[in-house]
């Protein structure tokens, strides 16, 4: 059961890592430090939206409409980290 506990915390750190990069690169792109005309760029972006925008969209459908300001990230991360917690404090269940 060890196993199985580390690798969904292999799992939600990936998760943290992607949507980090994310919101990140996001900024660069509003911000014209980073061109979606540049093809390995553009892959990279398309390929997280791809990943996280299942997720964000259950968010986004919960949360109000905040005038352009799109908290689903910032939502994600937080139930990310509220589960990292809950499993380890609930680690012992898994020996």
């Amino acid at each position: 059961m060890q196993s199985l506990f580390q690798i969904l915390m292999l799992l939600l750190d990936i998760l943290w890592f992607f949507i980090i990069a994310h919101v990140i690169m996001s900024w660069l792109i509003n911000f014209q430090v980073l061109n979606l005309r540049q093809q390995f760029v553009a892959q990279v972006w398309y390929g997280l939206n791809r990943l996280l925008e299942p997720i964000y969209g259950r968010v986004r459908r919960i949360l109000p409409p905040m005038s352009g300001i799109d908290l689903a990230p910032l939502v994600v991360l937080v139930a990310v980290y509220a589960l990292r917690i809950v499993l380890i404090n609930n680690a012992a269940a898994f020996y």
